[in-house]
Formats: C-alpha cells, structure tokens, sequence
C-alpha cells in the first residue's frame, strides 16, 4: 500500500519504538528470572545480539510488507522487502541455533569431565557434540531453504527439481559415497560408545589421548603433542585400543634381565618400599614375579597399577630406576654378567705315514689285494734303484 514519506516513517518510527520496548521487557524479564534461576544470565549473554538483530528484521519486514513510499518504485520496494526477509530468516536461524546450542551445554554442565572416574561424563558430552554438530547443520540446511524460496525463480524450477530428483540422488550417492560413509560412520562411533572424548587409545601403533569427534574424522592428540586425524570409518573397519573403554585404571609391568645369584626375596621387600613412597601407585596390585630363566639371566617381572595410562607410564619408569639403584648399591651380584669358561683341548696324535694295518689303496677283495702287492713291490723296486744310483759328489 502507497503512503506519503510522512506517514511511513511515522509507521516506521512507531515500529521501532515498539520493538526497542519489547527489547527491554524481555530483558528486564530474564533479569528477574535470573534471580531464581542462574542459567538464565548466560542464556541473556549469548542470545543478546541475535535477539535485538532478528526484533529489528522483523520490524522492518512488518513495517515494508505493509506500507511503501509513493516516492519509490513498486519494483524497488519489493527488493527491499527481500532483503528484509533475508535478514529476518538469517537472525531467526542464529537466534534459534544459539537457543538450542544453550540448552545442549545446559545438559551437558552436569556430566564433569574433571573428576577421577568420568566415563559416563565423556559418553554424554561426545554424543552432545555430535548432536551439537547436527543442529547447527539442520538449521543451516532449513534457512538457506527457505532464504532460496523467497526468490521466485526458485518456485518456478520447483516442479522440475523434484521430478528429476531420483536421477539427482542417485549421483549424488554414488559421488558423495566417502562422504556419507564417514558421516554414517562418526553417527556410529558416537552413539556406539567405542570412543569418546579424551579416552586413550592407540591407533597406527601412536599412543594418544581422543581429542576431536566430528561427524567426518576424528583428531587423536599422541603423546609428543602431534595431531594424528582419521576418517571416522577407520574406527568402524580397523582393530584399535582403547585404553578406558570401562574404566581409566590400568596394570603395567616392568621387566629386568638379572643374574642368576639376584636376591628375589630383597628386590620384593625393595618394591614393597618403593611403592609406599609414592603417590603414583594406586595400591590396587604389585606383584614380582621370575617369569624366565635362560641363556645365563634371570627375567624378573614387575606388575604395578595406576589410575590412568599418563600415570602408569609414570609409575613404571620410577619402579624401573628405583630397582636399577637397588641393585646397583643393595644387590651388586644381581647385576647381569657374562660368563666364559677358557677348555684346553689335549693335542690329538699324529698319525704315521702308514699303519701296519691299513688297508691300502686296493683292497676288499683277492684282484684288489694282488693290484696292492704289485704296487707295493714296485715302489720297493724304485726304492732299492734310488739306492743303487750313485750320489752327487761321491767316488
């Protein structure tokens, strides 16, 4: 409808004094509401802006729906009034998104992740985020909706689009196959329970902590502060260790290679004391076992237990250098040694040049037997004209 320039921001001006009142009622309320209820100030904080943006869209949008200049164009206002729904669709979905995200971490404030035993708190708050996640996009996906319908080449196509909408999800399954594999896949890792936030695993033989669930991959911090990122669908077709699938308390061992003469009963008593001096044992097990005995050294196995994987590792190293000093000051014979054992061997008898009875070249048989008598007499017969022969410088 065509109004004179007065007469519009007249409208307009009302429209806006309208708004800023419901601006300070609403906030007055939530002050006195959060008197009784304390959530109720961050719910103030984050809502603020989106809520005073998305009363002043919708101001507008009523105030241009209704009334237009006689001085402007029908065809200008109506870009006008476009923009307007634009702007009241975006602040809409900001407002309602950062609703519902503040009633997803109201949830969520009662699971603490800071307390000993906090596994049921870091399954709800990885499902949370998840959620989070898909909010945020189902929101996202209605806006951008309803901002492309509000352009009226969008209707006309409408009719067309969803006619060849089977051809369209066909391709893009086949295209987008990766995609909604990890996407199906982090949805099943999160409810699933076989991950969560902070648990410690070891995935590509890399020790770390979880660090980041999406919906696409996940981020594992390892142990020297390196980020090792995954697609989600590693988690669903590989074998990996989780370390606090039930509970964060694990049992470690501690090996030695020592000697045979090792005093077992004194290293015993020595872990005993080395435990009891720490805080890093938990006091659940300790046990010292001789679990090998070959190849000149004894094994002896230390088996000891800590609250978490960071702990244990802690605790392992120090039983490790406690025991190493205790032999070295307490058990000197329990270091490992080498022995070597120095045999002289009897110098074996020279054998003649021929035995009486061996049996000579020819033998076994009377042909061979007589073969070996002519040989023998032929070199009698060389011998005895060696003999015959006169030497150099005689007579």
């Amino acid at each position: 409808m065509a109004v004179h320039s007065t007469d519009f921001l007249t409208a307009l001006g009302a429209a806006l004094v309208g708004a800023i009142v419901l601006m300070v009622v609403v906030h007055v309320f939530v002050r006195l509401l959060a008197r009784r209820w304390g959530p109720a100030t961050f719910l103030l904080r984050r809502v603020a802006v989106p809520f005073r943006l998305f009363v002043l869209a919708v101001t507008l949008r009523s105030v241009v729906a209704y009334a237009r200049p006689e001085e402007l164009s029908e065809t200008w206002w109506e870009g006008v009034g476009l923009v307007c729904r634009l702007l009241t669709i975006g602040f809409g979905a900001w407002l309602l998104t950062t609703v519902l995200v503040f009633l997803e971490d109201l949830g969520l404030r009662r699971y603490r992740t800071d307390v000993a035993d906090n596994r049921i708190a870091r399954r709800v708050k990885t499902q949370g985020l998840i959620i989070r996640r898909l909010t945020v996009a189902a929101v996202v996906v209605v806006a951008l909706g309803a901002a492309l319908y509000s352009f009226p080449g969008v209707r006309s196509i409408g009719a067309s689009l969803l006619a060849s909408a089977g051809l369209i999800g066909i391709v893009a399954a086949v295209a987008a196959q990766s995609t909604l594999a990890n996407l199906i896949a982090g949805l099943q890792v999160a409810f699933s329970d076989a991950i969560r936030l902070d648990d410690v695993v070891i995935v590509e033989e890399e020790w770390g902590w979880v660090e980041e669930i999406t919906l696409s991959y996940v981020v594992v911090r390892l142990w020297d502060d390196r980020r090792l990122i995954l697609p989600s669908t590693y988690f669903t077709k590989n074998p990996f260790q989780n370390w606090t699938r039930h509970n964060s308390e694990l049992l470690g061992a501690v090996e030695l290679d020592v000697d045979w003469r090792v005093d077992v009963a004194g290293m015993r008593a020595a872990l005993d004391r080395i435990l009891q001096r720490t805080d890093l044992w938990d006091g659940r097990a300790q046990v010292l076992q001789v679990t090998d005995a070959v190849k000149g050294l004894v094994r002896v196995r230390v088996l000891v237990t800590a609250t978490d994987a960071a702990t244990l590792f802690d605790l392992r190293c120090h039983v490790r250098e406690e025991l190493v000093s205790w032999l070295q000051v307490q058990d000197q014979d329990g270091l490992p040694r080498q022995r070597l054992e120095l045999v002289e061997h009897e110098e074996r008898r020279t054998r003649g040049p021929r035995d009486a009875d061996y049996p000579g070249l020819f033998s076994g048989d009377a042909a061979g037997e007589a073969r070996a008598a002519r040989f023998r007499g032929g070199e009698q017969e060389s011998a005895a004209a060696d003999a015959d022969e006169p030497q150099p410088g005689g007579p």
